[in-house]
């Protein structure tokens, strides 16, 4: 009977982060930089007003692709990196980039979701053809273009990063897979399989990767991506004890 009655008590405990942190979470960014820039405002001005012992800020991955300005996005995570403490994300989109740069053949397929829109950015323009040939050339043009700094930035994207009782990833996770023992492929890829599951997940997840038009908060998860290439609109979930709001 204790024991049932422990189980209900902590079944109705809410989700929170440790004491003193408060999480910055950032959903798609898509090369829209100026969104990122007023995300960046509005976290300092939020920390400037309610300092915090242990600001953390989690980015959720897809940084590139679709808006114009991904090399300026990565720019500014760089350097949002050295100055806060910051956890990036890997997502597919970043999975694209760091293929092609070995499997120019890639580009057939990143193509058709925004990445001719990431090489512009750095300065590569692609030929028209889906030739072996052209993929190679503008693999290698990349490969010449991308700084080192943005290249070990992409390639030492995390999988997913957890904090008291959130777990935070690009996708989502595998019903019934422990979080720890969780696929790359799915933690980048996932839908519907994620998106339908109503049960819990052992810890809340905070995700992205499919655009909503609002933030989407269920018992189970949280989707912060609200499509900012299109929508302009860039959401910033902020978690501090049991709170739950938006910058």
């Amino acid at each position: 009977m204790a024991w049932k009655a422990l189980a209900s008590q902590l079944q109705r405990a809410k989700p929170s982060v440790p004491a003193g942190s408060r999480v910055y979470a950032v959903g798609d960014v898509h090369g829209r930089a100026d969104l990122l820039r007023a995300v960046f405002t509005r976290i300092d001005g939020d920390l400037n007003a309610r300092p915090v012992a242990k600001p953390i800020q989690v980015f959720i991955g897809d940084y590139i692709d679709r808006g114009p300005h991904s090399r300026e996005v990565v720019e500014l995570l760089i350097a949002r990196g050295r100055e806060h403490n910051a956890q990036f994300l890997k997502g597919n989109h970043e999975a694209y980039a760091v293929r092609f740069l070995t499997d120019p053949a890639v580009l057939a397929e990143w193509k058709y979701v925004g990445g001719i829109n990431t090489l512009l950015s750095y300065g590569v323009k692609p030929g028209g053809g889906d030739d072996q040939q052209s993929q190679r050339e503008a693999a290698i043009a990349f490969d010449r273009a991308i700084p080192d700094s943005h290249r070990q930035f992409i390639q030492g994207l995390k999988l997913s990063f957890t904090h008291g009782d959130f777990f935070f990833v690009h996708a989502g996770v595998r019903p019934g897979t422990p979080l720890q023992k969780q696929l790359e492929h799915d933690l980048l890829w996932i839908r519907e399989d994620f998106l339908l599951h109503e049960e819990p997940f052992g810890k809340i997840v905070v995700h992205g990767h499919t655009p909503v038009r609002e933030p989407e908060i269920r018992p189970n998860r949280i989707n912060i991506d609200t499509g900012a290439f299109a929508t302009g609109r860039l959401t910033c979930l902020v978690l501090e004890d049991e709170r739950i709001s938006f910058l």
